[in-house]
């Protein structure tokens, strides 16, 4: 029998790569010392006992880092912070008046851990939180699945998007998209998502009118809200500031376009959803997630997938019917759309897991 300690610092080893090939050195970097901790029954193994029989998609690590990302934002960790480029700090050495020769000082390492020795209590509360994303980089990549259906149906869009977190995709109409001399979306808006077509983007010729949108979450978030602008920031990478800049951005769109998040199930909130469907002639319905189909148990995947087929079989020309996933499939995303009447099943995208790049295939 595998030892706990050992599971947990696979998980952390696991994430570690991951953190490598999506361009985080610092998280790479912490998360392998940690793993190394953790086997020695460290600090950060107090943190993280007991999660061992966690699922091994509840992203273990990251709502570690997340944790500790958080007490950073709320100026709980300055030493930290000064290693975190999320909060004006540099990655390659944290006090610039320090002696850059003494590799101490250019190592987050030991501010990390001292962080965690400190706030070892709080931070065993707060590894308890999933991870609460909200990539608005994903947009690219599903960009061209909503215009498809709008394309297809000629019918206004209605959006119900299970795993919402604080519902910024739900906005992804009040975005700018950008590919070389090409675009769609809001010219004036301060979300710009330039760069993430590799070579073929979808048709950019296609308007679309959002009638509806909503979402569900097992902890929504208010993005608009203190806490869950904190909540948010701490899920992303400290060391991509691009990312957390157009998180900011897209909280400020959020503060003018209103869209519903519920707390709820996703199995059941999709069922109750498709059963609403019998007053929505003249709108397509869109149900889509992303990232979201590895954190809900098979019981639930079973019945969202029976609830999408069921529905999809009394799909009208008049009432249409779209699933749009963007999930993992090995190390890349998939885009996958299924359109009722007719229910094929098309890979239209493959795309990193923040949503560049996008390798569009959809024609």
């Amino acid at each position: 029998m595998t030892d706990p300690n050992e599971i947990v610092a696979r998980r952390l080893l696991k994430q570690a790569e991951w953190c490598e090939r999506l361009g985080s050195r610092l998280y790479s970097s912490l998360l392998r010392q940690a793993a190394a901790d953790s086997r020695t029954g460290g600090v950060c193994w107090t943190v993280l006992r007991g999660h061992h029989d966690d699922p091994p998609d509840s992203a273990l690590a990251l709502r570690f880092l997340g944790a500790v990302h958080r007490l950073a934002l709320q100026g709980q960790a300055p030493q930290l912070a000064a290693f975190y480029p999320s909060l004006g700090g540099d990655p390659n050495g944290g006090d610039a008046d320090a002696d850059r020769g003494d590799p101490r000082n250019n190592d987050p390492w030991p501010a990390f851990l001292a962080v965690v020795q400190q706030h070892t209590t709080a931070l065993r509360e707060l590894v308890r939180h999933p991870v609460q994303t909200n990539e608005v980089g994903r947009c690219a990549a599903l960009l061209g699945g909503f215009l498809e259906v709008a394309r297809q149906t000629r019918l206004p869009l209605r959006l119900f998007e299970a795993g919402a977190a604080g519902g910024l995709i739900l906005r992804w109409d009040h975005y700018r998209y950008q590919a070389g001399d090409e675009g769609w979306g809001d010219v004036h808006s301060p979300v710009r998502i330039a760069g993430a077509f590799a070579g073929a983007h979808p048709r950019f010729d296609q308007t679309v009118e959002i009638v509806e949108r909503r979402g569900c979450d097992a902890a929504p978030i208010d993005p608009c809200s203190e806490e869950g602008r904190l909540t948010l920031q701490s899920y992303v990478w400290p060391d991509q500031v691009d990312r957390l800049r157009q998180l900011s951005a897209a909280i400020a769109v959020a503060r003018r376009v209103p869209a519903r998040v519920d707390q709820a199930n996703a199995a059941d909130w999709i069922e109750a959803t498709l059963a609403e469907r019998s007053s929505s002639n003249g709108a397509a319905t869109v149900v889509y997630h992303s990232i979201t189909w590895q954190y809900l148990p098979p019981a639930d995947r079973d019945r969202i997938a029976g609830a999408m087929a069921a529905a999809g079989r009394a799909a009208t020309r008049e009432r249409p019917l779209a699933w749009l996933r963007f999930e993992p499939a090995h190390d890349v995303a998939e885009v996958r759309l299924q359109l009722w009447p007719g229910g094929e099943d098309r890979l239209l995208a493959r795309s990193g897991f923040h949503g560049k790049p996008v390798e569009w295939l959809g024609g």
